[in-house]
């Protein structure tokens, strides 16, 4: 585990479950493969994200290597509050990887949602909304060794064709403890369908604890109207956020202020240039011609991107 976790140990983070207490509509970057780390939280922390999640991490290489802790987990101590999510199949594991955190995080998450036929066939992701005994036993735990009242655990789902067995699973987790419970309105073989809302709304009145509304939020005013479709407490983007992480504090597309902020941040966190390059390229999408988009997504080095930047858009490092 790197950053400055020391730092973060004796500085710990707000009540994640506080949050969705406060009477608005929780705002929350989603945990994304590559793209959810620190530099990035760091950046939409600035524009009105209320909660960040790490991108998945496999709970048993994360217990067994290191190596792999240094990698995957990365904070500091303006990074917060924090919900590091893990893929997970066995309780003990799980457990054993949220104690490793605990001292650097606000909360867990469990993966119940990734359809990618890897994930699957590990029995990790999506196939856990099918076990719901097992997800039950992940949580209860995590619950009982954690000795912090104030450590969040929470699932993170994709519906069933059949919603009755959705709103028993999420019955059975809030009966265990869960903190909240994210819902993406899509089952395992939905990739671009329309998202059912109307499901996440069904399950919103079926339980007590908060749930988290998530797929296809784009903008500010889609992640209000989701809140009024569903009654969730709380909204979680992803792709939404990568094409404009300015999108929460209501900006319709990335502003060159939050441009100019992720190449100061990330020049300072030293972020590879790929994860660099990537990240602008999302961002830039709506505001850039298809000939600037074909020069710029070429660039292959970070002067050769902060150049271009500086004699375009008065962007500078």
């Amino acid at each position: 585990m790197s950053g400055d976790v020391a730092e973060r140990e004796q500085c710990p983070g707000r009540d994640p479950v506080g949050l969705f207490r406060a009477g608005h509509v929780v705002k929350i970057c989603a945990p994304m493969v590559r793209y959810s780390k620190l530099a990035f939280r760091t950046l939409v922390r600035r524009y009105g994200c209320d909660l960040c999640y790490t991108p998945m991490v496999v709970a048993a290489d994360f217990v067994r290597s290191a190596k792999a802790r240094d990698s995957e987990f990365t904070t500091n101590r303006g990074d917060n509050p924090l919900i590091v999510q893990f893929a997970a199949k066995e309780a003990q594991v799980l457990c054993d990887a949220a104690l490793l955190v605990c001292p650097f995080a606000d909360g867990v998450d469990l993966n119940c949602g990734c359809p990618q036929r890897w994930a699957m066939a590990e029995g990790y992701g999506a196939c856990l909304i099918n076990k719901p005994e097992l997800v039950r036993d992940m949580v209860r735990h995590v619950r009982n060794q954690i000795d912090n009242p104030r450590f969040s655990v929470s699932i993170k789902i994709r519906i069933h064709e059949d919603l009755k067995k959705t709103v028993d699973l999420c019955k059975k987790a809030e009966a265990t403890g869960v903190s909240w419970i994210t819902v993406h309105g899509r089952n395992i073989e939905e990739r671009h369908q329309p998202v059912h809302y109307d499901a996440i709304k069904v399950i919103k009145e079926s339980i007590h604890i908060p749930v988290v509304a998530n797929g296809d939020i784009k903008t500010l005013k889609d992640a209000e109207n989701v809140h009024h479709l569903t009654g969730a407490d709380g909204v979680m983007v992803a792709r939404g956020l990568l094409a404009n992480p300015a999108m929460f504090a209501g900006y319709e597309e990335t502003p060159l202020k939050c441009i100019q902020d992720w190449v100061d941040i990330a020049l300072e966190h030293g972020t590879p240039f790929t994860c660099f390059h990537h990240h602008l390229m999302y961002m830039m999408e709506r505001i850039t011609s298809k000939q600037e988009k074909k020069v710029f997504n070429i660039l292959s080095s970070t002067s050769a991107v902060l150049d271009y930047l500086g004699h375009h858009y008065g962007v500078c490092s």
